[in-house]
């Protein structure tokens, strides 16, 4: 029998339907796999979980950063174009 190989979207959405309160044996009998692997899928799920949140939190603070350097460099810019307008006047 050859084996079947799950992509990760499919694996999540499987994952997810359990997650929900289906029952898992429902969810096995429907996609021909054992409940082992649910299991293994539900729990390298959960695992990795945390990680899309803390990359959203990188990622924010990155942005609130790259703001503040430009917030400053506006700031020196507005600084300077008015020294030059005093020079001129």
């Amino acid at each position: 029998m050859k084996r079947r190989k799950w992509d990760s979207k499919t694996k999540a959405l499987i994952v997810l339907q359990g997650l929900k309160g289906r029952q898992v044996s429902d969810i096995c009998n429907e996609y021909q796999i054992c409940q082992s692997e649910y299991y293994r899928w539900r729990d390298e799920f959960l695992t990795k979980m945390p990680q899309l949140f803390d990359n959203h939190d990188r990622r924010e603070e990155s942005l609130r950063m790259e703001n503040a350097k430009l917030k400053h460099l506006v700031g020196e810019l507005t600084l300077e174009f008015k020294k030059v307008n005093e020079c001129l006047e």
